[in-house]
């Protein structure tokens, strides 16, 4: 791995760390607010490389439309699911009810 993605995974996770419980955010918002805004896959393998990492909750980033597209990631099939309701949110269709609601913005709420 090259250093300069090293230090962009890095990055994910420190911003990951600072998603509040009971909210999530999306592989493009984080990528936007590392001012990387076309690299959003290159959140989602920072993220697969993160599970080791026990204190990056990895589980509170979804795509764009709320859907759960990493949950594949986390061992068993409704592991990523059962996480989040943990927290309160609402899964259904492996997507979070009121997206918009929960959705944490870091260009927003990191300013």
């Amino acid at each position: 791995m090259k250093e300069k993605e090293r230090n962009f995974f890095k990055d994910v996770y420190e911003v990951v760390k600072l998603i509040p419980k009971g909210r999530v955010t999306s592989y493009g918002a984080i990528a936007a607010y590392l001012g990387s805004k076309g690299s959003a896959r290159m959140v989602g393998w920072a993220l697969i490389a993160a599970h080791p990492i026990t204190d990056v909750p990895a589980y509170r980033v979804v795509n764009r439309n709320g859907l759960l597209t990493g949950k594949q990631h986390f061992g068993a099939p409704d592991a990523m699911k059962n996480y989040l309701e943990a927290e309160g949110l609402q899964v259904e269709n492996d997507r979070i009810v009121d997206f918009e609601k929960y959705f944490w913005d870091p260009a927003k709420e990191l300013i």
